[in-house]
């Protein structure tokens, strides 16, 4: 399997995604700062909370539509509310105009056209693959991802501060060339059995409610989602909980490279020291452990994954020796190569194929969780020990991981019927 085997959609998603991340990862993430600087620390925390929000509602909206129009008129339409986002944007951090209010305004609305954009494409991602090459297209698609993070954050920790009128124009121009190839290139990958126009006014949220009662009363589906989150509840502890911990509890050491070389280590060099590791490894190692989750079952690759991730990510929770924190992080790094691209192909298997834009919106909030985790988690640092807290997600990973394989066992099950049969 390789990449040019994959159908075109799924090669125009991946490269077109990773185009975008790129870019994006220049400006969005050091919005925070933009904000503080222009309208004040605490009212800037509110704004990118409130399009955290916008994402969350308008992903609802879009996997709905999704599955009643087909999945590229969605795409296009988001692709073309977000250019318009963009160049609204753009001009408003250009030479001619300084409005961080409508700069906020345009920020807003481009969430809210990822809300609507995500949703379709992970459906249609699904739609246009197969159970054989799932596994392979979700670990090309992490990798690219990671690989896009890591490229835009270091350009955009270069150059935000200083042209950022030039990346916004940078975005636009990517935004405009993924709405021209998903217009024209793309295909449609899902039509409904009746195209039906949408319900106005309180009979579209009464419909709207109806479908995501399905997907809530999928009981497999709810229960593979809550443990997913369980397990990457511990990840956002990295930048959360663990940062705290490591800048407090970490004692100072000095690296000694015979006479030629010594660098002082504290704790937050140690915990930049982790997010490089993590972002380097994922990046150069998916592909080879693509290839050898490839050679063993799918099951036993997620649940071997997830225990690397869970030991790795609970030992680097409690421990204080630098080493053992990189080597747990590797470990870490590696579960999380094995755990995610199959976690992701039993996820489609469990997707009804009628709703699988609502059950992808619905699956967008174990990430958002998952992040609400790495909050809760600095609070309760603040009350217990830190060997508490290790065996805490610990056990909070293990839980996680006896939904999912209870979930798979059950799925393992009615496939063998369905063979038998």
């Amino acid at each position: 399997m390789g990449f040019l085997q994959l159908h075109p959609n799924i090669r125009i998603r991946i490269i077109t995604s990773f185009l975008t991340r790129v870019v994006g990862t220049m400006i969005f993430p050091f919005m925070a700062i933009y904000f503080s600087d222009k309208l004040g620390q605490a009212l800037a925390g509110f704004l990118l909370f409130a399009t955290i929000c916008a994402q969350i509602l308008t992903s609802f909206y879009g996997g709905y539509i999704a599955d009643r129009w087909g999945r590229k008129k969605v795409l296009v339409y988001g692709q073309l509310i977000q250019c318009g986002a963009f160049t609204i944007m753009t001009l408003a951090n250009s030479p001619l105009l300084d409005s961080a209010w409508l700069t906020f305004v345009m920020m807003l609305l481009q969430s809210a056209s990822n809300g609507l954009i995500n949703p379709a494409a992970d459906a249609m991602l699904i739609d246009v693959s197969t159970k054989e090459n799932r596994t392979f297209m979700y670990s090309i698609s992490y990798w690219a991802s990671n690989l896009s993070i890591a490229i835009g954050s270091v350009f955009g920790g270069l150059y935000f501060a200083t042209h950022r009128f030039e990346l916004l124009l940078a975005l636009t121009l990517v935004g405009f060339v993924t709405l021209i190839i998903t217009r024209f290139f793309m295909q449609e990958s899902y039509q409904p059995a009746r195209q039906t126009s949408l319900p106005s006014g309180s009979r579209l949220l009464v419909d709207l409610v109806k479908s995501y009662k399905k997907v809530l009363q999928d009981r497999l589906f709810l229960l593979y989602s809550l443990g997913g989150l369980f397990i990457f509840a511990l990840e956002f502890q990295t930048s959360n909980y663990i940062a705290v911990r490591l800048s407090q509890e970490f004692q100072t050491q000095t690296l000694q490279l015979f006479d030629w070389f010594s660098l002082e280590i504290t704790g937050i060099k140690v915990f930049s020291l982790i997010q490089l590791e993590n972002t380097l490894l994922v990046v150069c190692l998916s592909l080879l452990v693509t290839k050898l989750i490839g050679k063993t079952r799918p099951a036993t690759a997620m649940y071997i994954g997830a225990l690397l991730y869970i030991f790795g990510y609970a030992v680097t929770t409690y421990s204080n020796s630098l080493w053992v924190i990189v080597l747990t992080m590797f470990l870490a790094t590696v579960g999380e190569l094995m755990h995610i691209p199959t976690r992701q192909t039993y996820l489609a298997e469990i997707v009804r194929d009628d709703a699988r834009s609502s059950y992808m919106a619905v699956n967008g909030l174990v990430l958002q969780g998952a992040k609400l985790s790495g909050a809760i988690g600095i609070s309760l640092g603040a009350f217990l020990p830190s060997y508490a807290m290790a065996l805490l997600f610990a056990g909070l990973g293990v839980m996680g991981l006896l939904l999912v394989r209870l979930v798979v066992h059950r799925l393992e099950r009615e496939n063998i019927k369905k063979e038998a049969a």
